[in-house]
């Protein structure tokens, strides 16, 4: 299933390559744009969910998924608060700064901020996510292996979670290094 999914996302990229700017675009200023990547993701999930048994790859596909839907959200809304914008045409090409003392303590400081926050995100929406999806979907969550076995709770589950990390990757943790001075 690995090989096979590498090859189709070579194809894929081979296909939708001349349009990444525009979808790109779409992404990032169409007013629909959060739904259109909440469905496109959720539906991609569930055609892998749907096909003949629960395997972990296609739970690895749905927490991909998952993950690029809400870095997909995050960029867009950096991009409507105007958070990363683009540099000017004359500071590019960019250049490397010097690594000294204070880049690497300001690197580490980002690594362990960031490392730290995304763990905390993430024990928090997992100790959340498997109750709330059995509760929406009125499986018993006394037994958490088994209620991971439904696969409406399993994809609620990954979406949750990873959605949320990435949304806390791309949005959240650069505005935490920024007001701690770490940018």
């Amino acid at each position: 299933e690995v090989i096979t999914g590498f090859l189709y996302s070579v194809l894929i990229l081979a296909v939708l390559q001349p349009m990444l700017h525009d979808i790109d675009t779409f992404y990032l200023t169409h007013n629909y744009a959060p739904l259109v990547v909440l469905l496109v993701h959720v539906g991609f999930s569930l055609v892998a969910f749907s096909l003949d048994t629960w395997s972990t790859s296609r739970g690895d596909t749905a927490q991909a998924l998952a993950t690029a839907a809400g870095a997909a959200l995050a960029c867009r809304l950096n991009q409507q608060l105007g958070l990363q914008p683009d540099p000017p045409q004359e500071a590019l090409p960019l250049t490397l700064p010097l690594i000294d003392g204070a880049l690497l303590t300001r690197s580490i400081m980002r690594l362990l901020v960031g490392v730290a926050v995304l763990l905390a995100v993430r024990a928090a929406m997992k100790a959340v996510a498997i109750p709330l999806a059995c509760k929406i979907f009125g499986v018993p969550s006394d037994d958490v292996r088994k209620a991971r076995q439904h696969a409406q709770v399993e994809l609620a589950y990954r979406f949750m979670v990873y959605g949320t990390v990435a949304y806390c990757c791309a949005f959240l943790v650069p505005l935490l290094f920024g007001f701690l001075g770490l940018s």
